[in-house]
Parts: C-alpha cells; sequence; structure tokens
C-alpha cells in the first residue's frame, strides 16, 4: 500500500508527462533531458503530498566524487539517501541533481523554474545544501540568489564567486572540520569573515574539531538539518536566522547519533 501511496504521489506531480521518467529503487524519479540547460536530477516527493498543498523544496548538492553521468552515484550520499536509509520523514520536495564539473548557479534555477511549473512548490520556502563541490555550490547558490532560496546550509566547501555580500541577506549555516585536508578549515573562516563584512548577516559557523573531510556527511542524515532549514521562509520579516539548533546540531550530538544510528 505504501508502495502504491508513493507511485501516486508521482503521478500527482508528473501527470503531464507520459514518458521519461522511471521509479528507482530508492522510492526516487530520475529526471532526464527535460531542463534545459539544466541539469538531470533525482526527484524525490513527500508521502504526505496532495494536489491542493504547496510543499518547500530542497536542493541537495553533491560533491566532486560523484560526479558524472552514472545518476546512481548521487545517491551514495545526502538527503535522498538519508530518506532511504534513515527514514527520515522530510515533508518536502527534494531535488538532487547530477553535474559532471562544478556547479552553476542559472542552471540550477532552471531545475527550480521546471519544479515550478511541474510541481506545486512553496516558492517562499526553498533551500540548499551541499558538501564539499556541493558546498561551494550552496554558497554560490544562495549568493546569486539571496531573493529566492529562504536558507542554505554549507558543509565542508567555500564559495567560488568574489561577491559574496548576498550570503548576509539569507539564513547561511557553515559546518567545517578542523581535520579538512580536501577543504582545508581556514576556507570556511575566511568566508565566514567576508560574509560578516557586508554588515548585519544571518550566519551561524560551527567548528566541527577533529572532523576530516568525510565525517560532516552525518549532517545530512538528522532530521534536525532538515528542521532547521525549514524553520524559515522569505516571508519572515527582516529574515532572522533560527539560533535554536545551534546547540543541538554540534560535534558531540553528531557523533553520538552516528555511533548509535539514532536520527531524529
Amino acid at each position: 500500500m505504501r508502495k502504491i501511496l508513493f507511485i501516486l504521489s508521482f503521478v500527482l506531480c508528473l501527470c503531464a508527462y507520459g514518458q521519461g521518467y522511471h521509479l528507482g529503487v530508492n522510492k526516487s524519479v530520475a529526471i532526464k533531458g527535460k531542463v534545459e540547460n539544466g541539469y538531470n536530477f533525482w526527484l524525490y516527493s513527500p508521502d504526505s503530498l496532495q494536489a491542493s498543498v504547496k510543499k518547500p523544496l530542497i536542493i541537495f548538492l553533491h560533491g566532486k566524487s560523484l560526479s558524472g553521468t552514472d545518476m546512481n552515484r548521487v545517491l551514495r550520499y545526502g538527503t535522498i539517501k538519508a530518506i532511504n536509509k534513515y527514514h527520515l520523514a522530510i515533508d518536502a520536495y527534494v531535488i538532487a541533481p547530477q553535474t559532471t564539473n562544478g556547479w552553476n548557479p542559472d542552471k540550477i534555477m532552471n531545475i527550480v523554474n521546471w519544479m515550478k511549473t511541474n510541481c506545486n512548490i512553496d516558492t517562499t520556502r526553498i533551500y540548499a545544501l551541499g558538501m564539499s563541490m556541493g558546498g561551494y555550490g550552496t554558497a554560490d547558490l544562495c549568493a546569486a540568489y539571496p531573493d529566492k532560496i529562504a536558507a542554505g546550509i554549507e558543509i565542508c566547501g567555500g564559495c567560488s564567486r568574489r561577491d559574496v555580500s548576498g550570503l548576509s541577506k539569507l539564513p547561511f549555516w557553515i559546518f567545517h572540520g578542523t581535520a579538512d585536508r580536501a577543504v582545508a578549515y581556514n576556507t570556511a573562516t575566511t568566508l565566514s569573515e567576508k560574509i560578516k563584512q557586508n554588515g548585519d548577516s544571518r550566519l551561524l559557523f560551527t567548528k566541527l574539531k577533529g572532523y576530516n573531510h568525510g565525517q560532516p556527511e552525518r549532517i545530512f542524515n538528522i532530521i534536525e538539518t532538515y528542521d532547521w532549514l525549514m524553520s524559515h521562509s522569505l516571508t519572515d520579516e527582516d529574515r532572522p536566522v533560527n539560533k535554536d539548533y545551534y546547540d543541538v546540531i554540534t560535534v558531540e550530538k553528531l557523533t553520538f547519533k552516528a555511533n548509535s544510528n539514532y536520527t531524529r
């Protein structure tokens, strides 16, 4: 019955298209060749999907190791994996695009625009998060479109843009491990200082003491990550950052949850 309801939810979202989609083993749909000047991507629809109810949209951007044309690679870590493996109940659409070489904010927004046309998304509640190269992509996207993205989370990344002023205009949370040898910890601290130079920032920064480049993946696997994102909206007056989760998503709690498989 659950599988039937899941398939019906996709019918609601994709009824305008009779061909070109297939249900993956991970209860997601691979969308290929449908977005002009965009990316192929995985699409997850929430179990609670109803045609008359708008849902938030979460954008997950992968790192360099998942790049290529084999879309199954994108499922190795991140939000959709967390939904499937750890059964996170995320009441939102999730898109997980795949790139062959770096992230382009405009191409990502072309997917968002496709979602606006084909799925009933809440355009005031669009979020982005990513790791490593996907962290760079998240920062670049949020810096380019702070008026479109309600909140963002960057994990062990940086920012490719010279102008980072947009990152001070939305709630933005940086996580970085002090033992990261792939993207140095000072990459994050330098970006943090640049954001703060642009005035009244909405920045949170978490120093993951002793964490290497791969360990912060755990952040994708806890529901609090998505609760924090979805606590923000473009309609919030002055768009303040929610600090209530700052003492929830910590090294100690991430380590505990990773060791105990506790995900809620």
